[in-house]
């Protein structure tokens, strides 16, 4: 599901994350999503670095970000070079870090206006 928001004065923001659950704006979130000012797509397939892929990586390209942050989860961990290289020729800087740092910034760049794209691996509830 994609939500679309298309007030002027707001933009999609994210309230708390962890590794597991993210709170977007009001609604909680609980698989892998890619967000920007103006929208939120949900159910983005990866939950792991191993699993994000060149499909994985032009759903964050359609959105033509001018910066990509990418949240691995409780801690950073790269992808694959090749994946982020495409991105780089492209111009569009890329940044990976955990999901509350990446939180952070991408609320911060999305404050200040910047077309910031940032995409959030969560990790399903442990039923241990």
């Amino acid at each position: 599901m994609q939500l679309i928001h298309d007030r002027a004065e707001g933009y999609f923001f994210i309230r708390a994350i962890s590794h597991q659950v993210a709170r977007v704006i009001d609604r909680d979130l609980h698989t892998s999503f890619v967000i920007c000012v103006d929208r939120v797509v949900e159910n983005w397939t990866p939950t792991r670095v191993e699993e994000i892929d060149d499909e994985a990586m032009q759903i964050i390209a359609n959105l033509q970000p001018e910066l990509v942050i990418l949240g691995t989860g409780e801690r950073q961990q790269f992808p694959r070079p090749s994946l982020l290289a495409t991105l780089l020729r492209s111009g569009i800087g890329v940044e990976v870090m955990d999901n509350r740092a990446a939180a952070r910034t991408y609320n911060l760049l999305a404050a200040e206006g910047r077309r910031a794209v940032a995409a959030f691996l969560l990790s399903a509830v442990d039923s241990a």
